[in-house]
């Protein structure tokens, strides 16, 4: 009894310290969390009243879709994302809704290039429809 009781705790400790180890994007994963907010980032970018708010969002958009190892990432406008996993598209196994996420990560990254405010909304408009 006694030795079921220690190695029930010392796989209780192995247990928690690879919980432990594993990076908290790792445990956390939550593609539709992730999807969501990227949505209602692009829906603030379409709603921007410069060019800069237009862009900041739509990064806050690219960087909840593609994660901090995807191309297009860019910290510097920060990443809402940051917690809810490895970016909605590395972090989705379905390849329907992957296919989705990657048409909308296309018109978020269309806005960013766009110095034109009414054509970089109308990229994040587009984006956040995508999102939906």
């Amino acid at each position: 009894m006694l030795y079921r009781s220690r190695l029930a705790a010392h796989l209780a400790g192995i247990v928690t310290c690879t919980l432990i180890a594993l990076p908290a994007s790792a445990q956390t994963a939550d593609p539709a969390q992730e999807t969501a907010t990227a949505g209602q980032h692009a829906g603030l970018a379409a709603q921007g009243a410069s060019i800069e708010q237009v862009h900041m969002h739509l990064h806050h958009t690219v960087n909840c879709l593609v994660g901090p190892k995807g191309q297009g990432f860019d910290a510097n406008p920060g990443n809402p994302c940051q917690k809810l996993g490895n970016g909605a598209i590395p972090d989705t196994t379905d390849q329907a809704s992957k296919a989705k996420l990657t048409a909308a990560l296309a018109k978020a990254q269309a806005g960013l290039k766009s110095e034109d405010l009414t054509a970089a909304r109308k990229a994040a408009t587009e984006a956040q429809a995508a999102l939906k």
